[in-house]
């Protein structure tokens, strides 16, 4: 079933709690996209019933089990590989950090200061330029410099300040030799990415988007069977 918010009875006042307790009655498991993490937890709290992050403002990862089922994929194994994030340090960054540390991968997440994740933040090496980042590593990872809970009015700041973040020829010739490009999507190429490196030969961005399909059935399998 998908419940969009005006199906919910959250719209009327019902508590998390309520319609956590009511959801488990008639569902095996609840996914959840929607804004604070704090709704997530609070209904993991009360669910009877496994609950998923399908995305909010401070994780995305399911969107990080399709990234590793796409290096897994690209280069046969985990342990070892240096992934390069360049970009906004948002929930799809702190999610790769997160769920790639576990798994053995480097990650590089390079950002401007005033986008970055939190100073101190395990599992990721944290930096600001993206071409140090970027040097000798196996996969070079960008997202949208514009999300969809960012302020309208921060979008050209935005843009301005994250230009020198683009995925583009000259920053994929520093990785290495065989580095694939990856793109969680939806993309603006001649944005945050070329259109030369979006649709050429060396992104696995449309394996990524598969890939989704196939790492939640198996979070589904993992968590119901």
């Amino acid at each position: 079933m998908v419940l969009r918010t005006g199906d919910l009875q959250l719209t009327r006042g019902e508590s998390i709690r309520d319609t956590a307790y009511v959801l488990s009655r008639h569902v095996a498991a609840i996914g959840i996209r929607t804004g604070p993490d704090e709704v997530v937890v609070e209904f993991a709290q009360h669910a009877t019933v496994p609950v998923i992050n399908m995305l909010t403002s401070g994780h995305h990862p399911c969107q990080a089990l399709a990234d590793l089922l796409t290096l897994q994929e690209a280069f046969g194994r985990l342990e070892g590989l240096c992934v390069a994030y360049v970009g906004d340090g948002n929930n799809v960054a702190r999610s790769l950090a997160i769920l790639g540390a576990a798994a053995g991968i480097e990650v590089r997440i390079a950002s401007p200061p005033e986008y970055s994740l939190a100073p101190r933040f395990d599992g990721a090496m944290l930096m600001e330029d993206p071409e140090a980042a970027v040097k000798g590593a196996d996969a070079v990872y960008t997202d949208v410099w514009v999300s969809m809970s960012d302020p309208p009015d921060s979008t050209a700041s935005r843009r301005a300040t994250l230009r020198s973040y683009r995925v583009d020829e000259r920053l994929m010739a520093l990785a290495a030799p065989h580095a694939v490009a990856l793109h969680c999507l939806p993309a603006h190429a001649g944005e945050e990415i070329t259109a030369e490196i979006l649709y050429g030969p060396r992104q696995r961005i449309w394996d990524q988007a598969e890939n989704r399909r196939h790492a939640q059935k198996a979070l589904l399998e993992f968590l119901l069977a």
